[in-house]
């Protein structure tokens, strides 16, 4: 997929893709209408290049559009769908450390944690998968900040985990946009009126860092 680098215009050619401009713009209607989200207009990559117009930058098609206004949570279809055709073909990235925070761990540990914290009827919000092998759970706000006491509480504080928390500051890319021209965002638990409101992080830690470390010292 190609498109014309420049601040204005992200997709190539003369015409928009209708059908999948009305696909990200229901989607961004869902993430602000349903789960009380904002979502932020994101940059594109193709052939390692972001369509922000920099050639230095440092996360090509990851990272919000500097001159594009956020779409608010309560948006309705209709405003979404506005403000989604001034940015064709632009990702969606939520902003973190507002509705949720993010904890994050290699994919395949990220799976069977969430495979065992189902079978223990722990509460669980969203939790998606990206295409450089990352799966991101979402919890409480707050919980980046938190982080280094809960593991330290949990004696975890001194072990070599791939776990990381993202907090206030930063953005992810949200399914089923593209992320940095590697392929899509996947959800592995979407949203849902059950799940939406994201857990505690506590809850979830202990469970994740378990399977973090075994699967460093391959016991898992």
């Amino acid at each position: 997929m190609g498109f014309t680098i420049g601040a204005t215009r992200i997709l190539s050619g003369s015409r928009r893709r209708t059908g999948r401009t009305t696909a990200e713009c229901t989607a961004v209607a869902e993430y602000t209408g349903l789960w009380g989200w904002d979502v932020v207009p994101g940059a594109r990559a193709a052939a390692g290049r972001c369509s922000c117009g920099d050639d230095s930058c440092t996360a090509p098609g990851a990272h919000p559009l500097s001159f594009a206004p956020e779409v608010p949570a309560g948006a309705t279809l209709d405003h979404a769908a506005r403000a989604w055709a001034r940015f064709p073909g632009a990702s969606m990235m939520l902003p973190v450390g507002r509705a949720f925070d993010v904890l994050e761990v290699a994919e395949a540990a990220g799976r069977r944690a969430l495979v065992r914290l189902e079978r223990m009827g722990l509460p669980l919000g969203p939790v998606c998968v990206t295409p450089t092998g990352r799966a991101r759970f979402f919890v409480a706000p707050g919980a980046a900040a938190q982080l280094p006491q809960l593991l330290y509480r949990m004696g975890w504080d001194d072990a070599d985990l791939d776990l990381l928390c993202l907090g206030a500051g930063t953005h992810i890319t949200a399914p089923p946009s593209d992320m940095g021209g590697r392929g899509p965002v996947r959800w592995l638990r979407a949203p849902a009126p059950d799940t939406c409101a994201p857990p505690q992080a506590r809850l979830l830690l202990g469970t994740l860092a378990y399977i973090c470390h075994r699967s460093a010292t391959g016991a898992a």
